[in-house]
C-alpha cells in the first residue's frame, strides 16, 4: 500500500531550497519510503528518532540520505495512511532536529487533532 505524503509548509520551503540534484535524491527516497514508511521494527524503512538534543521525537522517524548529508524527519498518520514530512535539511550540528522541534511546537495542537501516532 502506498501512503499519501503531506508536507508542512516549512518542509516545502526546505525542499525548494535544495539543489536540483538533492531534490531528485529526496524525491527518490520519499517514493521508496512511502511504500512502507513504518518503523524498521515493524518491517518498514523508517528509523525511529526518540530523544535528540534534549527534545522528544518519540513517534517520529527519519530517512537518512548519507550521500547528500540530508535528513528527512516525518511522522505517520496511521488512521489515514499518510506520512507528514516535518523537515528536510542538512545534518549539520543537528540543525535539522532543532528545526523539527520548533515546527512541532508551532503545530502541536494541529498535529494532535490529526490523531497522529
Amino acid at each position: 500500500m502506498t501512503w499519501d505524503v503531506k508536507f508542512l509548509a516549512e518542509a516545502v520551503k526546505d525542499y525548494r531550497s535544495l539543489s536540483r540534484s538533492q531534490q531528485l535524491t529526496v524525491d527518490k527516497a520519499i517514493r521508496k519510503v512511502r511504500e512502507n514508511p513504518l518503523p524498521q521494527s515493524e518491517g518498514g524503512y523508517g528509523k525511529p528518532l526518540g530523544h535528540k538534543l534534549g527534545t522528544n521525537f518519540t513517534g517520529f522517524l527519519k530517512i537518512k540520505l548519507r550521500g547528500e548529508g540530508l535528513r528527512i524527519v516525518y511522522r505517520l498518520i496511521r488512521t489515514k495512511t499518510q506520512m507528514l514530512i516535518v523537515v528536510i535539511g542538512v545534518r549539520e550540528d543537528a540543525e535539522v532536529y532543532i528545526s523539527a522541534q520548533k515546527r512541532l511546537q508551532k503545530y502541536h495542537k494541529a498535529l494532535d487533532s490529526l490523531n497522529i501516532t
